[in-house]
């Protein structure tokens, strides 16, 4: 639930203009708790299956649509995040030439008869639903808790670490023979005698390493063998790590395994489909609040003023000085050749 919400946001994104004009904008995001609080609702729509970010200007009446070009310095006067118990969908638009068609026309807040219009939620989903028509009740304008997925590997892989948890405890099992003791283990006598006789056995064997027994009875030890574990659990894990589509590397904080190698490969994967995430759930559940923000930093909205993703991906020092050498190379060679001016 946490790891791809904080990979999503841990390196944030690069504003593209001025420098003044970056700066404010930045100032504006650390003054209203931006990144954080993205990072929370994407946490919360994961584990509950939706959040959201209501944008506050002030308004009283929170209804109506959230229209950015009326928004000035300092418009946005705070954040919240919402779950989605917070926040109830009322009827869906039936109109196709509506922009919400198909989607909640507005949100009822808890316990109150105040209804939210779209426009001014940040809205965040978990897992969407297979088919959004079946869903009822408070289910509906949301998706479902990303655990719904993979709830059976986490259950299996639980139970495997907890029955070789107990193993564990069962690591050496003393077994004594005792003669006729099928025979006479009915007898209530016989098993108090048994019982104060294995007592007095164990407490010699714990006080000197010596154990008492009969001429007749027989003892032997049996070991549990854990020699395979370690792959049986490994596999669970593996099946756990899959369901979620975060590689082990990062989901256990294990080392690669396997000859040569370096898990890049798995990591580079799972970047590049949160950079994916990044751009086609985040950035067009952001549209809007982005507008208001740039005017809220600038007071205006230039056009030109966009972002991108910053990379989860960061080369080393010694990658960092062969890309620039062979950057320097490539412009020597451009002006040698006189390709242009």
């Amino acid at each position: 639930v946490d790891i791809p919400a904080l990979d999503a946001t841990r390196r944030w994104r690069g504003w593209q203009a001025d420098k003044p004009q970056i700066e404010k904008i930045e100032a504006e995001e650390m003054r209203l708790g931006l990144r954080a609080k993205v990072r929370q609702a994407m946490t919360r729509a994961r584990l509950f299956g939706g959040a959201a970010i209501f944008i506050g200007t002030g308004e009283r009446n929170t209804a109506t649509p959230l229209r950015s070009e009326v928004v000035s310095s300092g418009g946005i006067k705070y954040l919240a995040v919402m779950n989605r118990r917070q926040l109830s969908p009322t009827e869906i638009e039936q109109d196709p030439q509506e922009e919400l068609f198909g989607k909640p026309k507005a949100y009822r807040l808890a316990g109150s008869q105040l209804d939210i219009h779209p426009s001014r939620l940040v809205i965040f989903s978990g897992a969407e639903h297979p088919d959004p028509e079946v869903a009822s009740g408070n289910e509906f304008g949301w998706g479902d808790s990303v655990l719904q997925a993979l709830f059976e590997s986490i259950k299996q892989s639980d139970a495997t670490m907890a029955n070789v948890a107990s193993m564990v405890f069962e690591a050496k099992v003393d077994v004594i023979k005792i003669p006729e003791f099928m025979e006479r283990v009915q007898d209530p006598e016989f098993r108090a005698q048994v019982l104060e006789r294995t007592q007095l056995a164990a407490t010699a064997k714990g006080i000197n390493g010596t154990l008492l027994l009969d001429k007749e009875e027989d003892y032997e030890t049996k070991s549990a063998n854990f020699s395979t574990l370690p792959d049986i659990i490994d596999r669970f894990l593996q099946a756990v790590s899959g369901a979620a589509d975060i590689p082990a590397t990062r989901l256990l904080g294990q080392s690669p395994s396997g000859l040569n190698s370096t898990g890049e490969a798995d990591l580079r994967n799972y970047y590049d489909r949160i950079q994916a995430a990044q751009e086609l759930d985040m950035s067009p559940a952001l549209r809007l609040l982005d507008d208001c923000l740039i005017r809220s930093a600038l007071g205006a909205r230039p056009a030109q003023i966009h972002y991108v993703w910053n990379p989860l991906w960061q080369p080393t020092a010694n990658e960092r000085s062969e890309i620039n050498k062979r950057t320097a190379e490539t412009i020597k060679i451009l002006a040698e050749t006189k390709l242009w001016d």
